[in-house]
């Protein structure tokens, strides 16, 4: 019986275009939108537009050292532009701009105590300044490391002993532990499939509604059906939806960006109980909500707060620490730690534990106040 009312739910959601849009086109998009367009931030190379003055070896050597070091496109323009250029930058139409002044080849050569300068005009509003400012200041420090080395060259240093004097008195070591390397693919598919499993809760508040409404469930007392039956069918229809959308985005995100899905039992496992906690809070709103309008704003503030607070859209070490101590209390968050656990540090269903532990209490008890308020939920449905 039970089965039987979860076959009929899922020809109903075969019928339905909407069902198939939200639960798996709408996500795929996401994913194509963002992990495309996130993706090429790093690969993408920024434009440096500089003005040369100076027209020499030396600055030529400079700009080859930035195009080199900080992977920029450069971009030249004639010295009689300086003044559009600044205005572009107060308008916001340019993030910086990069003058070398007559006379650098000349400061440079000079030596002892003297500087060549450059100037870099730009936007502070803009975000990519800083890693301009940075590639400049290491380029400087190459430039003081020659100065030392030609001085104790002067001085009648050998090879070796400038070699050690030049030598940083600190080494890091980069140890990566994890086994997989985190990208933004990374985050964006198992953040995503966790987001949209959610919505599947849209559709069981929408049955379940127009099915009180239409009188549908005040026939079932006519019929021999258990209304418990009834409960448990619409709620195994609705798991099944959850398990197919999982597994077709995770499939998608696999060969079409090459995500390494990592032990595929602990994902099966995870899978599984995402969805058994989002169709258990789907079905105690059901129960809980007085009508669609009130379930679809129910719905927006769990899928889209808990998208924020659970790091499925960025990385949770860039929220402030107290949301990151609120994260903790949402199911989103252990969904998309296990996720990360499995894809990008390699762990197994033991290093997965806690977080199917969370997500089991919160199915248990929002499938308990479910059970609790089913009694009330079919009283009414009488009543109307």
């Amino acid at each position: 019986m039970i089965f039987s009312i979860a076959t009929k739910e899922w020809k109903l959601l075969l019928k339905e275009k909407g069902t198939f849009f939200w639960l798996l086109l709408m996500p795929v998009m996401f994913i194509v939108l963002f992990g495309t367009v996130l993706g090429q931030l790093g690969s993408t190379p920024q434009t440096l537009t500089y003005i040369d003055m100076d027209r020499s070896s030396a600055s030529e050597a400079l700009l080859a050292s930035l195009e080199a070091k900080g992977g920029y496109k450069l971009e030249a323009k004639d010295a009689g532009t300086l003044d559009d250029e600044l205005s572009r930058i107060r308008e916001g139409k340019l993030s910086s701009l990069l003058v070398i002044p007559k006379g650098f080849d000349g400061a440079l050569a000079e030596g002892g105590n003297s500087q060549a300068s450059v100037v870099l005009y730009s936007d502070a509003a803009s975000d990519t300044v800083a890693g301009l400012r940075t590639t400049l200041e290491n380029v400087a420090s190459d430039y003081r490391e020659q100065r030392i080395d030609d001085a104790l060259k002067s001085a009648g240093a050998n090879e070796e002993s400038r070699k050690q004097a030049l030598q940083s008195p600190l080494r890091i070591e980069d140890k990566p532990q994890n086994s997989t390397e985190s990208n933004t693919v990374t985050q964006v598919v198992p953040g995503y499939t966790v987001m949209f499993v959610f919505f599947v809760m849209i559709s069981m508040i929408r049955r379940f509604v127009t099915d009180k409404t239409t009188g549908m469930t005040a026939r079932l007392r006519t019929t021999r059906m258990s209304p418990l039956n009834y409960l448990l069918g619409m709620w195994l229809a609705y798991l099944g939806v959850a398990l197919v959308q999982c597994t077709v985005l995770l499939a998608f995100g696999h060969y079409a960006y090459d995500v390494q899905l990592g032990d595929l039992s602990a994902i099966a496992a995870l899978v599984f109980m995402l969805a058994l906690c989002g169709t258990g809070i789907g079905l105690a709103l059901s129960m809980v909500v007085r009508g669609e309008n009130q379930g679809m704003a129910f719905v927006q503030l769990i899928t889209m707060g808990g998208a924020v607070l659970g790091g499925l859209w960025f990385p949770l070490e860039y929220m402030p620490k107290a949301m990151q101590t609120v994260s903790h209390f949402i199911p989103q968050y252990w969904a998309q730690k296990a996720f990360q656990d499995i894809m990008v540090r390699g762990d197994h269903l033991s290093g997965i534990l806690p977080s199917l532990a969370v997500l089991a209490a919160f199915a248990v008890a929002c499938i308990a106040i479910a059970l609790l308020r089913f009694r009330g939920f079919m009283k009414s449905a009488l009543s109307g």
